[in-house]
């Protein structure tokens, strides 16, 4: 800011250089040596808001987008485009109204207790999935009658790890001073990927195990039969004796010769497509590993780029034995299975996270 004082020399000095701006500037500089010199673009301003408003200082009124006029009318029809297309944003409803902002569009909603909440991504269901997925949970909740029984129930799946992450871009952001134009590289040429098998069992964490990059019925058959027994070593032979096996029903789980292994293993203590309790089609949100495991470990995972298979081999081992070791983990895991359960019968066997 500059004094009037300095505002009338400045005006002086442009008169002087006849309307030059550039002329001004150096004629100030050398009339008072000892001032902040405007720049040219002041001198110009100077110059024009007193021909046109006859003073040297800003007009304050022009400054900034004029107010909004709130009115009930408006108000209504704000909310009534937001009834007519809950996706829409605050800017595209502003857009469709008459002199209306996108700050008033959030001020109305806000007074009417209308928040934005993120979509959810499911699993997709058919009519057909909800009652087998409640009998399942029935079922289950009976068998909780023994307190240890979710405890003795080996949860497994299998994950895919690749190299390009998924990243969520609405939630990933850099504080600076500065825009430090920071990138996230995809899509790279040269590609890799590792398949995992993994199983949880009371206090457990079973595994990570490197599967083939294919998994059909014979592999799968040869790692139940030659690999299971060996990664359930070190486990107490009651917890062995009492353990469920339980797995989905992906193509390469169901098969007679598998189904025929699983028999002589565990008898009628397994769940699975096709076995003595049915696994239920669809039903990601009831298995351990697939609402906990797999996202926990895969933001370890991709925390930073990898920049081959095996450092990504060696990033899934580390982080399978941080969550391993993660203290009173497994009982939160056990505990969120019980009220999935619950809330899976509250829903009638559709989708529940919103009862969670």
């Amino acid at each position: 800011m500059f004094t009037n004082a300095e505002l009338a020399d400045a005006h002086l000095m442009y008169g002087l250089a006849r309307g030059n701006s550039r002329g001004a500037v150096r004629l100030y500089r050398d009339r008072f040596p000892e001032r902040r010199c405007p720049d040219r673009k002041t001198f110009e301003a100077i110059d024009r808001r007193l021909r046109e408003h006859g003073t040297f200082q800003p007009m304050t009124r022009d400054w900034g987008r004029p107010r909004t006029t709130r009115t009930p009318a408006m108000d209504e029809a704000i909310i009534r485009a937001v009834d007519d297309n809950p996706n829409a944003s605050v800017r595209e409803v502003a857009a469709v109204q008459d002199n209306v902002d996108h700050v008033t569009v959030w001020r109305v909603l806000r007074e009417n207790q209308l928040f934005p909440y993120h979509v959810q991504r499911v699993q997709a269901l058919s009519a057909a999935d909800w009652p087998p997925r409640v009998h399942f949970c029935e079922w289950f909740i009976q068998q909780c009658v023994n307190p240890h029984f979710s405890a003795n129930v080996l949860f497994t799946d299998e994950a895919s790890f690749q190299r390009d992450q998924i990243v969520n871009f609405h939630n990933q952001h850099v504080w600076s001073d500065e825009n430090p134009h920071a990138i996230v590289q995809s899509r790279h040429q040269h590609r890799f990927s590792v398949n995992v098998w993994a199983g949880i069992v009371g206090e457990v964490l079973i595994g990570p195990h490197v599967l083939p990059p294919t998994l059909n019925e014979a592999r799968y058959h040869d790692f139940i039969r030659d690999t299971l027994p060996v990664l359930l070593e070190h486990m107490p032979l009651q917890v062995r004796h009492n353990m469920w096996f339980m797995h989905d029903g992906a193509a390469a789980h169901f098969s007679r010769s598998v189904g025929t292994l699983l028999n002589n293993r565990f008898g009628d203590r397994w769940i699975g497509r096709g076995g003595p309790i049915p696994w239920r089609p669809r039903s990601p949100d009831l298995n351990h590993l697939n609402f906990h495991l797999w996202g926990h470990l895969k933001a370890l995972v991709y925390a930073t780029p990898l920049p081959n298979v095996e450092t990504l081999r060696a990033r899934i081992v580390d982080g399978c034995d941080t969550i391993h070791h993660s203290p009173g983990l497994h009982q939160r895991i056990r505990d969120s299975m019980r009220r999935r359960v619950d809330a899976c019968i509250l829903a009638n066997g559709g989708h529940f996270e919103h009862f969670l």
